[in-house]
């Protein structure tokens, strides 16, 4: 079996991540990109090309992701800093992904995305607003508080409700 087919049908983890996975990490589905490299979508996340090799943005760190006309575009969000016991989240620029062959890819990233997501609510505050997300992290027990800013939004304000909401969390599962 070619190591493609193997990839593609399973068999072994594919050369590109080797001594990368974690011990419990499985590949669930992987895409051809049209400049020949792959994406993986792994029980913990989505594995995608970079300079140094791959990456990956774990399913609580995909903010949005959308498929279209071929395109995969990934808006992948970076850990700012803590609130109490709350993650506060910025977005990053989205990057976009020309897929040669989709394969199952798609569904399964849109299935693990929105399957990391418990609750979410959006809340306006002076500046602007700001997204709260509870989210399961793939391989940890329990659920984090993420709180997305728009920017422009008073960050004391953000700080100030996020450590609030998560305090109110944290009573209620007591």
């Amino acid at each position: 079996m070619t190591g493609f087919l193997r990839r593609l049908f399973g068999g072994g983890v594919p050369e590109q991540l080797a001594g990368a996975l974690e011990p419990d990490e499985n590949v669930v589905a992987s895409s051809v990109l049209r400049d020949g490299s792959l994406l993986f979508a792994t029980s913990l996340g989505l594995w995608v090309p970079g300079e140094d090799g791959p990456r990956r943005v774990g399913w609580h760190l995909v903010t949005k992701v959308t498929w279209g006309n071929g395109v995969l575009e990934l808006v992948e969000a970076q850990e700012t800093g803590m609130a109490g016991e709350a993650v506060l989240l910025a977005d990053k620029p989205p990057v976009r992904f020309v897929l040669e062959r989709a394969y199952k890819l798609p569904d399964v990233v849109h299935i693990r995305v929105n399957g990391s997501i418990r609750s979410r609510h959006r809340r306006e505050l002076p500046g602007g607003g700001a997204w709260f997300v509870q989210r399961k992290v793939p391989g940890r027990d329990g659920i984090v508080l993420q709180v997305r800013p728009d920017r422009g939004t008073d960050e004391e304000a953000v700080r100030r409700v996020a450590t609030e909401v998560a305090a109110k969390i944290r009573q209620a599962l007591e």
